[in-house]
């Protein structure tokens, strides 16, 4: 998901860094990695690879830009932006579930799992305006969660961050989303495209009682590195204007420079920078 975009964007080398662990190599990640067109893999991860990347080493190479999410301390690695380009800084994985009654409750309890399981910090929240409906919900929780074997994990995220809230309506529900700006964020009822025009902030929308978040992670298509800890309400999931840069081109003919050389001569005076002045006036007739 990182790799792609990079290569539409016209990304010339594109650097992977994957941990590990106790020296096992994935074969699946390396397969994907041959795949979606990677130059060049290093087996290292967590905050030393972010820091590689930044700053290079006689192994590993600087790089323009780092990308793609990963735990607490390659995060807090990012912060070298400045050194380095970086995409985002990401927080623990989050869903909202916005349920208006009408989805099963174990797909529901199963979805708050889904993001329950990647760690104890992890959020997980329900907003629906039927009461019924949310015990339904947590009786489902209950009987399902003994089912999971990280079971211990997404105890811990629920009763840590977890939340089964009644709203006075799905509106209600809608602006407490956009107050939130979650970075996953379920529209599961019947008429999904009913509430989406009043959703301003989420990472990544998901329409109806089929449209899983899994789905999202792995193959539905659009791009699964989002923004999180309500950066959604300025920041955007990431795509190819991420692999890309500006440039302002400026040239101004010689009856242009009459015009704009009197305006930037005030200007400069304003501001005490006379030699500015000077450049523009040393261009006049």
């Amino acid at each position: 998901m990182n790799a792609i975009p990079a290569h539409v964007a016209g990304v010339g080398e594109i650097i992977m860094v994957v941990p590990t662990p106790k020296g096992e190599k994935n074969m699946l990640v390396l397969a994907a990695a041959y795949v979606a067109g990677v130059t060049r893999a290093f087996t290292v991860g967590g905050a030393q690879a972010v820091a590689a990347l930044a700053y290079g080493t006689a192994t590993v190479p600087k790089v323009d830009k780092i990308t793609g999410p990963g735990n607490a301390y390659g995060q807090r690695q990012k912060r070298v932006f400045g050194v380095v380009g970086i995409d985002m800084i990401a927080g623990p994985s989050e869903i909202l579930v916005l349920a208006d009654g009408t989805t099963p409750p174990d797909w529901v309890a199963m979805d708050l799992f889904s993001q329950a399981e990647h760690d104890e910090l992890a959020q997980s929240i329900l907003l629906c305006p039927d009461a019924a409906y949310i015990e339904q919900v947590q009786s489902s929780i209950n009987r399902l969660l003994a089912e999971m074997p990280r079971r211990a994990i997404i105890a811990k995220s629920l009763n840590g961050r977890g939340a089964l809230i009644l709203t006075r309506n799905m509106e209600e529900a809608c602006a407490i989303a956009n107050t939130i700006a979650p970075e996953h964020l379920e529209v599961s009822s019947r008429d999904p495209h009913r509430w989406e025009p009043l959703l301003k902030h989420a990472g990544a929308i998901f329409l109806g009682a089929y449209t899983s978040e899994s789905l999202g992670d792995y193959c539905a298509g659009p791009n699964h590195v989002l923004p999180t800890s309500g950066t959604a309400r300025f920041s955007s999931p990431l795509g190819v204007y991420d692999f890309q840069k500006r440039s302002s081109l400026i040239e101004v003919s010689e009856t242009g420079a009459q015009t704009l050389g009197q305006i930037a001569s005030v200007l400069a005076y304003g501001e005490g920078l006379q030699a500015h002045a000077r450049a523009a006036e040393m261009r006049l007739r």
